[in-house]
């Protein structure tokens, strides 16, 4: 009864309608989310490959994310795309912040639309956690002689390991709804079917969440109110724009750290996101500050299907599933519409087809790949 109400009111309040009655697993019946129906729920997470040159991606982006929409993917979301230039987390991350970096994306977003599939963007700023050099570097961060540049926050706590960031003034924290807006605007043009507002893993909106980096004793600080209200605003702006773009929004659901933030707030802010036209929740945890945190498979889904059921959102998970009978298990009670799969896809980038061949459904594969197929299970 509980997941028939479920369904009944994610159709009605948030346009989300859930595949009933069919012969395909529920990982592989469609999804729609306003106006974009998304051909299953077995979708690519964002992972970061610190390849492109002043924010523009190039032939890497094409081949990696191609390579997913080739795979099967429903959804294949882009990497964290900075909105300011100060937004990148490293001088290898790209961004939406010039028509150049339009440009570059287009070529992406076509392809992977000539292949059945949907794409979204991740929309970032890395906030404390930026200006870093590539993860193959020497050292970790980029000095202002190699394109680094002076990091930001809501305070002056640095992460450990990371320069001391300058706090954010209160006109910039008024500017940085209309970036997000703006780089907004630009990914659409770009191509991307799905926008992702990026609040988690320690950059700069988690960064404002959390009481451990978030310090202030202004209009953003202090409070839960406080505190959420620059993600909301910024979520405000970007609904405001893009129509009937899917909206989704990425958090971390806990610090993992005593004092920080936690998952009954991480569920009020949710309701709060879904009042203001957010469509799904993409439901992580951790990455503000170091903790000792329970890794092991599916870790994150509870908090994604207590931020559905307790807040009325669509939600997807996204950690450690590496199987499609781990994927569809996770969806059985509804409160997870779609999986995020970042690891096990890039370990085998056709990882959907695998999924679909070990649940028994037929599903389109690209004529190129035909000879690869799975003989039917049993």
């Amino acid at each position: 009864m509980l997941n028939m109400v479920f369904e009944k009111n994610l159709s009605r309040t948030m346009g989300v309608h859930l595949s009933s009655g069919v012969t395909m697993s529920r990982l592989f019946s469609p999804l729609t989310i306003r106006s974009t129906t998304f051909s299953n729920r077995a979708w690519i997470s964002p992972m970061c490959q610190y390849s492109a040159i002043d924010g523009v991606v190039g032939q890497w982006h094409l081949v990696h994310l191609g390579g997913f929409a080739i795979g099967g993917a429903g959804l294949v979301m882009a990497e964290a795309t900075a909105v300011t230039p100060e937004g990148r987390i490293s001088i290898g991350c790209p961004g939406l912040w010039n028509d150049e970096q339009v440009d570059a994306w287009r070529t992406v977003t076509d392809f992977v639309h000539s292949q059945g599939t949907k794409v979204g963007v991740q929309l970032a700023h890395a906030g404390r956690k930026a200006s870093t050099m590539l993860p193959w570097s020497d050292h970790p961060m980029a000095g202002l002689d190699e394109g680094g540049w002076e990091t930001v926050g809501p305070s002056a706590i640095p992460f450990p390991g990371y320069p001391t960031p300058r706090a954010l003034t209160l006109d910039e924290c008024l500017e940085l709804p209309r970036q997000f807006a703006e780089a907004a605007l630009r990914a659409i043009d770009a191509g991307f079917d799905v926008l992702e507002i990026h609040a988690a893993h320690g950059y700069l909106l988690h960064e404002f969440l959390s009481p451990l980096s978030n310090h202030r004793d202004d209009a953003y600080g202090g409070s839960f109110e406080n505190r959420s209200r620059l993600l909301v605003a910024v979520a405000v702006a970007v609904r405001a724009v893009c129509g009937e773009t899917p909206l989704f929004v990425r958090i971390s659901a806990t610090d993992w750290s005593e004092g920080g933030w936690g998952i009954d707030e991480a569920v009020q802010l949710a309701v709060l996101l879904r009042e203001v036209g957010v469509d799904l929740i993409d439901t992580s945890s951790g990455g503000n500050v170091p903790a000792s945190i329970p890794v092991g498979p599916g870790y994150q889904v509870p908090f994604a299907q207590r931020i559905g059921e307790e807040s009325g959102i669509a939600t997807s998970a996204v950690g450690m599933i590496t199987s499609g009978e781990q994927a569809e298990a996770i969806m059985d009670d509804q409160h997870v519409v779609a999986v995020m799969v970042a690891r096990a896809a890039m370990r085998n980038p056709h990882w959907p087809l695998q999924a679909a061949h070990e649940l028994g459904d037929a599903v389109e594969w690209r004529p190129q790949l035909e000879r690869g197929r799975w003989a039917p299970k049993g």
